[in-house]
């Protein structure tokens, strides 16, 4: 089959896109309003830019029914701050509680059980179950259309990092006792740690890392 972007409903194309580039790191994110109000929502449109700086980014697409901004990207353009909290499978069904898209003025934190508490560095809390914690200033955004189906790209900036002592060893993560998953298409998610192997890399062609 072949496929054609522009000649298709987008929402035909972006079934294609989910289900081709997976699984997909999910970004647990949290912000609080210009008034206060705390906001918690999963994109899986997510990944890191770089080290140095540390930078992330996530894109929150416009909604499918009216192109109308999530009130994830309007806390972040109204305060320049956000959290990213990474996804255990321990609390999978709290997140996916907060994937729904409830009225501005409801705290999707007290909705799914889950807990707030301070973060370190920026006014938005961090989600107490989670076991890592980016906290995030905003670093630029941009916008590729405000029809349904178009997106932004949030770029954050790292300023702490807060991860559980259970999964630090010698300064890495231990994947195994994070327990992250992953987004697959539809309702479906995975455990990328279900089944692992090792590819050690070659610093020079025939000589292993």
């Amino acid at each position: 089959m072949e496929f054609t972007p522009g000649k298709m409903d987008w929402r035909d194309g972006y079934k294609l896109l989910i289900g081709s580039i997976l699984p997909r790191p999910i970004a647990f994110v949290s912000t609080v309003s210009k008034d206060g109000i705390t906001n918690a929502a999963p994109f899986s449109f997510f990944t890191v830019i770089s080290a140095e700086p540390m930078l992330v980014c996530f894109s929150p697409m416009r909604r499918g029914s009216d192109g109308a901004k999530k009130d994830t990207l309007i806390n972040i353009e109204e305060t320049g701050q956000f959290v990213i909290n990474i996804v255990s499978e321990e609390i999978a069904a709290q997140m996916n509680i907060c994937a729904t898209e409830f009225p501005p003025e409801v705290d999707e934190l007290q909705e799914s059980g889950l807990t707030r508490e301070p973060a370190a560095a920026v006014r938005p809390p961090r989600i107490k179950e989670a076991k890592i914690h980016l906290e995030c200033e905003l670093h630029e955004v941009h916008h590729y259309g405000n029809q349904p189906g178009a997106g932004s790209l949030v770029v954050g900036k790292v300023v702490h990092i807060q991860a559980d002592d259970s999964l630090l060893d010698k300064g890495r993560i231990l994947a195994e006792e994070l327990r992250p998953i992953g987004r697959m298409a539809g309702n479906l998610y995975t455990r990328p740690l279900g089944s692992t192997f090792e590819l050690k890399r070659q610093v020079k062609p025939g000589e292993a890392k």
